[in-house]
């Protein structure tokens, strides 16, 4: 197992109050537990109300729950359709799902609806119809004030229609508003959120019509200012390119672990941009490299869960990792 060095700098809600920054040899490790979640791929998994969910993927599933407390997982209810391809999102108390795929490999159908699942209620039920010619999956999603932003995606599945688009909806006012282009169109990666600015890093421009669904990796990181409404591009390409990508946003990083290439094996690489500096750094790795699932974090715990440990979808796991993130408050 890897034991790499890293550091971590965490600014809390208040951004003068800014922790010191610490060398730590924590490492990932995978939780002994005495229950699992479905195993699944182009999922997502996220936290919620202090516990994780897992959700989605290829068929239908249901949706997991995790309990970090006491370290159990629980099957809910099943999703209405099939739905992959997604990064979901924690609002209102609920679990949204905006802009995903449905369907059989290659040609995936954008859905045409926001997704919601209550987890209090365990139950779905179907929103707001998204604008039918801004409909795609496989898409980046952060909320922000209130609002919620799509990034790029991609709208025929695998085969193609790969797209640069932004795009923010107002849940209160039932708004849609198309923004800026990204600098670059991608799909299949995650997105984050760090200091009112979209990262929008990883992913790929799949094309299966040119025989290319691994191989468009993109190296280049964009981040959307909100206040300001323009894009730039990172000083420097991610480390290891890479698509089917979990993403997270912690404290002031865009944390980039996991994926998938033209290489067999699922990647296991966790790096992380530091969107003010346009730097990467280079975090431990997992302890099995997947793809197509999503990261958590819980009371100072990252973790992750599900997933595909090759490339395409030909090994799903369950199993459930964790790595204790080093902060020291001031």
């Amino acid at each position: 197992m890897k034991r790499i060095t890293f550091f971590l700098i965490t600014v809390f809600a208040c951004k003068s109050a800014i922790s010191h920054a610490r060398e730590t040899t924590e490492e990932w490790r995978e939780l002994a537990l005495s229950t699992h979640p479905t195993a699944r791929h182009e999922a997502t998994f996220l936290s919620h109300e202090g516990k994780c969910y897992l959700l989605g993927g290829r068929r239908i599933n249901p949706v997991d729950e995790f309990d970090p407390k006491t370290k159990t997982w629980r099957s809910m209810a099943k999703s209405p359709i099939e739905l992959h391809h997604f990064q979901a999102i924690s609002y209102d108390g609920k679990i949204w799902i905006v802009g995903a795929l449905t369907g059989p490999y290659p040609g995936e159908k954008p859905v045409a609806n926001i997704y919601i699942f209550d987890p209090r209620e365990n139950e779905w039920s179907v929103g707001p119809e998204i604008p039918e010619g801004r409909r795609r999956g496989s898409n980046g999603v952060v909320l922000h004030e209130g609002k919620i932003y799509l990034v790029c995606g991609i709208r025929n599945g695998h085969i193609g229609g790969y797209v640069s688009w932004l795009d923010s909806y107002d849940p209160v006012r039932k708004e849609w508003k198309i923004l800026p282009d990204a600098p670059r169109p991608r799909d299949h990666f995650g997105a984050a959120l760090v200091d009112g600015k979209i990262i929008a890093a990883g992913g790929r421009t799949t094309s299966q019509e040119t025989k290319q669904v691994f191989d468009l990796v993109i190296p280049e990181a964009d981040i959307f200012d909100i206040k300001a409404q323009t894009w730039s591009t990172a000083i420097d390409p991610i480390p290891t390119p890479r698509a089917g990508t979990m993403t997270i946003s912690l404290a002031d990083r865009a944390v980039i672990a996991g994926g998938e290439s033209m290489r067999e094996k699922a990647h296991d690489e966790v790096e992380a941009l530091d969107p003010a500096s346009g730097k990467w750094e280079s975090w431990p790795s997992l302890v099995t490299g997947r793809h197509g699932t999503g990261l958590a974090m819980v009371d100072g715990m990252l973790y992750t869960a599900a997933g595909c440990a090759v490339r395409g979808g030909g090994k799903e796991i369950n199993s459930t990792e964790v790595l204790s993130m080093p902060v020291e408050k001031k």
